[in-house]
């Protein structure tokens, strides 16, 4: 079996995404080698590093979405807001159950989601 530890996303400036993920994660980085920094969120470690093919912003944003879970999507989605990451958007209730779900995107254009834990009370029920 498999066990997903690991991201690396590609930009052409890691220092300023780094700092813009800093505030998100509201840490600092665990890692930091030449032009890779990395952060510990939860089990999975959030690297960040530099790629000569990348430049600009994302033209496909929604082709991969990072998903951060906090038990307080109203109140991340205000302080993250405050930090100034782009509101795709705002905090909605998605199914049945007590799940809410809010996104924003990065300065590279990235797409990243802040959502309620996934947990038995939060299951979507099968029709």
């Amino acid at each position: 079996m498999l066990n997903f530890n690991s991201i690396l996303l590609s930009t052409e400036d890691p220092k300023k995404l780094a700092e813009f993920y800093a505030k998100v994660f509201d840490k600092k980085p665990e890692m930091e080698e030449d032009k890779y920094i990395g952060f510990l969120v939860g089990s999975c470690f959030f690297s960040i590093g530099e790629h000569d093919k990348i430049h600009g912003k994302n033209p496909n944003a929604d082709r991969i979405l990072f998903n951060f879970e906090t038990k307080d999507v109203k109140g991340e989605f205000e302080r993250i807001k405050g930090i100034g990451a782009e509101v795709i958007k705002e905090p909605y209730k998605m199914g049945e159950g007590d799940f809410w779900i809010a996104t924003f995107a990065d300065p590279d254009g990235n797409y990243f989601q802040v959502l309620t834990p996934w947990d038995e009370g939060n299951e979507q029920k099968e029709k």
